[in-house]
């Protein structure tokens, strides 16, 4: 089995595993100005998505630019989810010519889409007997739908994590699956971080939210709409914040709670949801919002889109109001450049934002002990590790523990 790695080597973004030239896992783009794509020109026979995350998921329309039709295997949720990130590419990027697919190609999906069920076995490419492969996506505990990719061509066995979480989150169940396998292809995302307890993580970001209320201030809360916004809105509930919802994250809530068998408590998701009032963004809604003191979860988790370009702008300048950032901000984005230096890039104007900046771990990947704790099913197997920000590092930290590790660069075919 041949692994090309075509995104996602020594990197957060793009994921995309091109196996034996036939069978693609993922398909994603990096977030930027400008967004990046996985390299090559690929031609698979069929692509196996792992979950409804822009940077896995975010290219896939591109696939389906020419004649051919390659089949898309994904778990119901990352489906929908699937498109809803289609469209608002396009809305942001359509007329660039950097953007590599059009509403034609997104139309195109309905052609192809093919989901799968949670330990379901299901052949692509022919099946084993047919000199394909048989997939099996397991529960990986990241966001609703989201999977690990178990892919047997009758020799190997490539276990394919993908974003996962060994923890509990509020919307979703940690993953508990440990398939046999003879070769592991794991994420790292946070493989140099110790998350704190969630719940003490939790009860830190309600209470600074009611101070901050309480005295006054506005707080926005950028989140990423496809797990974040839902994970925030349950928290918000579970400790009585009254809160304002925004953006695709609306969208997106709706879609999860047509699934009630992908989130770990459909009755709380539904309380959460009740609990939140939805903004329209009509005549001037949000400018009044923000002048007041609430909550509000809004897109993009990156500040580089969303309504969040109108929330911070409304804020910045009162020390009484605060912005959480709640998700991992990608170099170069505006919320890692409010992070580190307190002013942003909003819509091309620099802003200095004297709001209070602070930042939450509510991350839904598991940290250095979880990656670990789930590796240590797999001392025997060989791994490589992909999408990180160190995975040299991780790797080399493996090997020296006895593992055989190592980190694929970009562009590189290993074979397996």
């Amino acid at each position: 089995m041949d692994l090309q790695f075509l995104g996602g080597a020594r990197e957060v973004g793009r994921s995309a595993i091109l196996v034996d030239d036939r069978l693609l896992l993922d398909y994603g783009m990096l977030t930027g100005d400008p967004p990046q794509y996985p390299v090559g020109d690929p031609d698979p026979e069929a692509v196996v998505v792992s979950h409804g995350h822009l940077d896995h998921v975010g290219a896939v329309p591109a696939l389906l630019k020419g004649s051919d039709r390659p089949d898309v295997h994904w778990t119901p949720p990352t489906a929908d989810l699937a498109r809803v990130l289609a469209r608002d590419t396009l809305k942001l990027n359509g007329n660039s010519p950097l953007c590599p697919f059009s509403e034609e190609h997104v139309h195109r999906l309905g052609e192809v889409d093919t989901r799968h069920g949670y330990r379901e076995p299901f052949p692509v490419c022919g099946g084993i007997d047919g000199g394909g492969y048989e997939v099996t996506l397991f529960n990986a505990g990241h966001i609703p739908g989201s999977a690990h990719v178990l892919v047997d061509d009758g020799d190997t066995r490539l276990f394919y994590t993908a974003d996962f979480h060994t923890d509990d989150q509020r919307l979703v169940s940690g993953t508990t699956a440990r398939p046999d396998a003879d070769v592991v292809l794991c994420e790292s995302t946070y493989a140099n971080v110790d998350h704190e307890a969630r719940d003490a993580v939790e009860k830190r970001w309600a209470d600074s939210v009611r101070t901050t209320i309480w005295e006054g201030g506005a707080v926005v809360a950028p989140a990423f709409a496809i797990g974040r916004t839902q994970e925030l809105l349950l928290v918000a509930d579970a400790h009585d914040v009254d809160t304002y919802v925004d953006g695709m994250g609306v969208e997106v809530t709706r879609i999860v709670r047509q699934y009630p068998e992908f989130v770990r408590d459909p009755d709380a998701l539904d309380s959460a949801r009740g609990n939140a009032r939805t903004v329209t963004g009509k005549d001037g809604q949000r400018e009044r919002i923000a002048q007041g003191n609430d909550l509000i979860v809004t897109t993009s988790g990156m500040l580089n889109g969303g309504p969040a370009m109108t929330y911070i702008p409304e804020i910045r300048d009162r020390p009484t109001n605060k912005v959480t950032m709640t998700g991992y901000q990608v170099e170069g984005t505006p919320g890692r450049q409010l992070l580190e230096t307190g002013r942003a890039e909003i819509d091309g104007r620099i802003m200095q934002v004297a709001a209070k900046t602070e930042s939450y771990d509510f991350s839904a990947h598991a940290d250095h002990d979880g990656l670990r704790e789930f590796l240590a099913a797999y001392e025997d197997t060989p791994i490589l590790v992909n999408h990180g920000d160190e995975t040299e590092a991780f790797a080399a930290e493996l090997a020296a523990d006895g593992y055989e590790a190592s980190a694929p660069a970009l562009g590189e075919t290993v074979t397996v």
